[in-house]
C-alpha cells in the first residue's frame, strides 16, 4: 500500500483490472486523483480510513472496471447535434416526417436564420433517398437549411443555403467532393459529399452560448455512459479550437481527459507556436495528426505523393498520424504512405494510426504488423449499421469488413471509439457488437470475427489509452495509474452475450473525483 492515505476506497467489488499482473481484485483505493492500492481480500478500512478518513464505498458486488476511452470522436460536431434537429432512423423513419420536425423548427425562430438538422440515413427512410434542396424547400424556403447525414461525409441544403454558398447548376465539381445533380436539369439537387470544407465559413459557427449548452449535454452524455477519456479526431482542428477548448477544461465544463488532434492542414500552425506530441494543460494533450484519405469522387484524395508528403511532414515534426481509411484500397495507402514515411529504424515508435480500417482483407493484416500500425475501429457501427452493410457491401469484400477477430490474433494494437455524432456514444454497445456482432436489426456479421468481452473491454479502455501513448497514465486499474474507474450492474464476462448491452452504468470516477452516481 502507498504511503498516500486513501481518499476514497472501493470494496466488496468485483474488479477487473485490465493489470496482467493482477487481473482481478476487490477493492482499489484512490488518493489524489491516483490509484494507490489494488487488492483482494480484506480492504484497508480500518486504521487507515481512522487516519485518513477517507470516504469508503460497499459496491455490493457491482463490477469496477477502467474508465472507458472513446479513442475517435468528434466534440463540436457532436455539440452541435444534439442542439439540431435529430433525424436519426431513432428519430425519423421517412422524409415527410423530416419535413414536420424542419416546418415546426421553422414556425419557431424569425425568417433568414440557419436550420440544422442531424443523423438522417437514407437506407432507413422509408423512400430509400436522401432528402433533396426541393423536400425541404416546401417547408422552409425562407430559412438557410442544413442536413447532416449520419456518416458526417454528405449533408443537405435548400435552395436558400445553396444560394449562400455559391453553389448552382454551373458550379464544378471540386476535386475531392461531388455536387449532385439532377439527370435531366443538371441543376444540383442540395446533396454535397465531401464538401464540409467548401461550405466553411457559409454555415454560421455556434455562438459561445450554443457551444456551451451542447458541450454541456456533450459532457454530460460522457458521464452517463462512463467515458472519462475521449479523443478528438476533427481534421478541422486548428489553434483556435485549440484555445477554445483550453477555455473549456479551464472551467471545468468537460470532465473527461481529452485528446486534440490537430488537423494536417494545420500543423504548421502548431510547430511555429512550440507545441510538441503529447503537450497538454488542463487534462487536454496534443495528439496525432489527423488526415483525411477518402475515395468518394472515385479517386483517392488527396494523391499519393500528396499523402506522403504529409505523413513524412507530421512524422518529421515528431507527431504520429491517424488516417482517416475506410475502403481497402484506403487502407493500402495509408499503410503505404506510413511505411514511406517512417525511418525503418524507429518504426513503431510514433505509434501512427489507421482510424475506421472498415476493410481489411488478411494481407493488410499482414502489413499493419509488419510496419506496427495501431488501427482504431467502430465495432458499433456493426450494430447501428449492420443490416445496411449487408445489403450495400458487395459479397467479396464483406469476409474484410471490421475483421477485429484477425488483426487482434495477428497482433495489431486495437483501440475503440464511437465517431460520433455518427453513432451515439455507448460503449457498452460497442463491446456487445465486438462480442457478438450482431445488428440491431438481429442480423450477424460474420461471427468468426467475435472478440472475447475482455479483449473487447481492453479495446475501450487500455486500448484507447496505447493508441495515444498514454498507457502508462490511465487505462487500466493499477498502482499509480490516474483513478478513472467506471462501476457495472453487472460483469460484463459473466453473463450470457446477449445481456452485454443491457448493462448498465452505476458510478463514475474520473480523476478521482465521483462525477456521477446513478
Amino acid at each position: 500500500m502507498a504511503q498516500v492515505a486513501p481518499d476514497l476506497i472501493l470494496y466488496n467489488a468485483t474488479v477487473i483490472t485490465l493489470d496482467p499482473d493482477k487481473p482481478r481484485a476487490s477493492w482499489v483505493a484512490i488518493g489524489d486523483g491516483k490509484i494507490i492500492g489494488v487488492g483482494t481480500g480484506e480492504p484497508p478500512t480500518g486504521t487507515l480510513n481512522q487516519a485518513s478518513r477517507s470516504r469508503n464505498i460497499d459496491c455490493d458486488g457491482s463490477t469496477l472496471v477502467p474508465g472507458f476511452n472513446d479513442a475517435h470522436c468528434h466534440v463540436l460536431s457532436t455539440a452541435a447535434s444534439l442542439l439540431a434537429l435529430d433525424c436519426s432512423p431513432t428519430a425519423v423513419s421517412s422524409i415527410e416526417e423530416i419535413k414536420e420536425k424542419l416546418q415546426e423548427r421553422s414556425l419557431q425562430v424569425p425568417k433568414g436564420t440557419w436550420l440544422w438538422g442531424n443523423g438522417y440515413n437514407e437506407f432507413y427512410l422509408r423512400e430509400k433517398r436522401h432528402p433533396t434542396r426541393w423536400d425541404l424547400d416546401q417547408v422552409a424556403p425562407e430559412h438557410p437549411v442544413r442536413f447532416l447525414h449520419r456518416s458526417g461525409h454528405a449533408m443537405v441544403l435548400n435552395s436558400h443555403a445553396l444560394a449562400l454558398a455559391g453553389i448552382h447548376r454551373d458550379t464544378p465539381d471540386p476535386p475531392d467532393g461531388v455536387i449532385e445533380r439532377d439527370k435531366v436539369t443538371k441543376e444540383p439537387t442540395g446533396l454535397l459529399l465531401e464538401m464540409a470544407d467548401h461550405i466553411y465559413g457559409v454555415i454560421p459557427a455556434m455562438s459561445n452560448d450554443e457551444i456551451e449548452r451542447g458541450i454541456g449535454q456533450f459532457n454530460e452524455r460522457c458521464i452517463n455512459m462512463g467515458i472519462t477519456s475521449i479523443q478528438d479526431a476533427t481534421p478541422a482542428n486548428n489553434l483556435e479550437r485549440w484555445k477554445l477548448f483550453v477555455g473549456l477544461k479551464k472551467r471545468g465544463l468537460l470532465v473527461p481527459s481529452m485528446i486534440f488532434m490537430p488537423g494536417a492542414r494545420h500543423l504548421q500552425q502548431f510547430a511555429q507556436e512550440g507545441f510538441t506530441f503529447g503537450y497538454g494543460e488542463h487534462g487536454l494533450d496534443v495528439g496525432p495528426v489527423k488526415i483525411m484519405l477518402t475515395m468518394t469522387t472515385g479517386a483517392m484524395q488527396p494523391s499519393r505523393k500528396e499523402l506522403r508528403d504529409l505523413v513524412r511532414d507530421a512524422n518529421l515534426n515528431g507527431f504520429p498520424v491517424a488516417i482517416h481509411a475506410v475502403e481497402a484500397e484506403a487502407v493500402k495507402e495509408a499503410i503505404d504512405a506510413i511505411y514511406s514515411g517512417v525511418d525503418r529504424r524507429s518504426i513503431g515508435e510514433l505509434r501512427n494510426r489507421i482510424e475506421h480500417c472498415s476493410e481489411c482483407p488478411p494481407s493488410l493484416i499482414k502489413q499493419l504488423v509488419c510496419n506496427k500500425v495501431t488501427v482504431v475501429t467502430q465495432p458499433g457501427f456493426l450494430y447501428h449499421s449492420g443490416e445496411r452493410y449487408l445489403t450495400d457491401v458487395s459479397g467479396d469484400r464483406l469476409p474484410w469488413l471490421y475483421p477485429i477477430r484477425s488483426m487482434s490474433d495477428a497482433g495489431v494494437p486495437l483501440a475503440a471509439g464511437s465517431d460520433s455524432p455518427v453513432i451515439p456514444m455507448d460503449p457498452i454497445t460497442g463491446i456487445y457488437a465486438a462480442v457478438t456482432r450482431n445488428a440491431e436489426s438481429g442480423d450477424t456479421i460474420f461471427p468468426s470475427e467475435s472478440l472475447s468481452v475482455e479483449t473487447a473491454l481492453a479495446m475501450h479502455t487500455l486500448g484507447g489509452a496505447y493508441a495515444s501513448s498514454k498507457e502508462h497514465v490511465t487505462g487500466s486499474i493499477q498502482y499509480g495509474k490516474q483513478a478513472d474507474v467506471v462501476m457495472l450492474d453487472r460483469d460484463p464476462t459473466a453473463v450470457d452475450t446477449e445481456v452485454i448491452k443491457d448493462i448498465r452504468v452505476m458510478m463514475i470516477i474520473a480523476q478521482g473525483d465521483v462525477v456521477w452516481k446513478l
